[in-house]
């Protein structure tokens, strides 16, 4: 059976990866803690991510593991870029070395938001953050190894586990009556299941192809697969709003919840967020290129989210 190596798997999307990645191969977790069967892999220590890697001998490494504290990234640009941005061409390397084939997630933030218009695979990059330019150096570094991979820019990434806007949000409407939340940012929240499932669904054309050739999973899928078709590709839900937009739908789908303190929403100008960071005001990505690649059809941002809500709240 054909070995998946997955990084970050404690991390919003990793936890989804795990279950949706397994009709494919044998997944190995690791995450920075490591235990109860997960590898220890910390992508800040180079050797540490070169033995394991030697150690597993996977056939496809998937990183989803990433420094994603976005504000504090601007203080701790070090840390920020040995996860983010030199750990992804080391991956690649010892990827290329044991004949495996990488797949990495990337992000919007590696675009300035000033194109007012959805940004495609192939627009300029002009990361406005630390944590923009150290995702960006994460893409070059993959694409400078020879090595097949897919890096996946994905964007406002959120789940029902872990620290992301939706639980903010659900916190929040708990503890305060009103809230003032930012409306010219404008991008497409997507889940992280879409995101896993998406991938897997990528992911399983190169069993496909396998099976109708030979009924043998060879080890070299994955490379195959992925070598003609490397690359970056946007991977998001469809459809744009705000951040203010993305609140309100969560409070309209959550109306009526237990301790519901809120009876306010405010929209504001970024300008009334303080915040170390610049971001993109604008931020949509284009997916055409990766739907068209791989027949897919990823959801509207609305329509996820509202499958989202309807799961068992933590």
């Amino acid at each position: 059976m054909r070995k998946i190596l997955l990084t970050g798997v404690n991390g919003q999307v990793g936890w989804e990866l795990r279950r949706s990645l397994l009709t494919l191969g044998q997944v190995i977790p690791a995450s920075r803690e490591g235990g109860n069967g997960i590898l220890t892999l910390d992508l800040s220590q180079p050797d540490q991510i070169r033995s394991v890697i030697r150690e597993v001998q996977p056939q496809l490494i998937v990183n989803a593991a990433a420094y994603t504290a976005v504000d504090k990234a601007e203080s701790d640009v070090d840390l920020a870029m040995k996860v983010n941005g030199i750990a992804p061409g080391i991956i690649a390397e010892e990827a290329r070395r044991c004949g495996a084939a990488v797949l990495h997630y990337s992000t919007d933030y590696v675009f300035d938001g000033t194109k007012n218009a959805p940004y495609v695979e192939s627009d300029r990059t002009n990361p406005l953050s630390v944590y923009g330019r150290s995702k960006l150096a994460g893409e070059l570094a993959i694409a400078s190894v020879a090595v097949p991979h897919f890096i996946f820019r994905t964007s406002w990434v959120y789940g029902l586990r872990g620290k992301n806007f939706l639980l903010t949000m659900l916190k929040l409407a708990r503890e305060r009556e009103e809230l003032k939340i930012v409306e010219d940012q404008i991008g497409s929240p997507t889940w992280s299941v879409t995101i896993a499932q998406a991938t897997a669904q990528i992911l399983a054309q190169s069993v496909a192809g396998s099976v109708a050739q030979s009924l043998v999973q060879d080890a070299g899928d994955f490379s195959e697969f992925m070598g003609s078709r490397s690359g970056v590709y946007h991977l998001t839900s469809t459809g744009e709003t705000s951040w203010y937009g993305f609140a309100k739908m969560i409070f309209e789908l959550t109306e009526g919840s237990e301790a519901r303190a809120l009876t306010s929403v405010v929209p504001i100008g970024s300008e009334f967020y303080p915040s170390p960071v610049n971001r993109p005001n604008y931020s949509l990505l284009d997916v055409g290129l990766v739907e068209r690649s791989f027949g897919l059809r990823l959801p509207g941002w609305d329509e996820a989210l509202t499958v989202a809500l309807e799961r068992d709240q933590p």
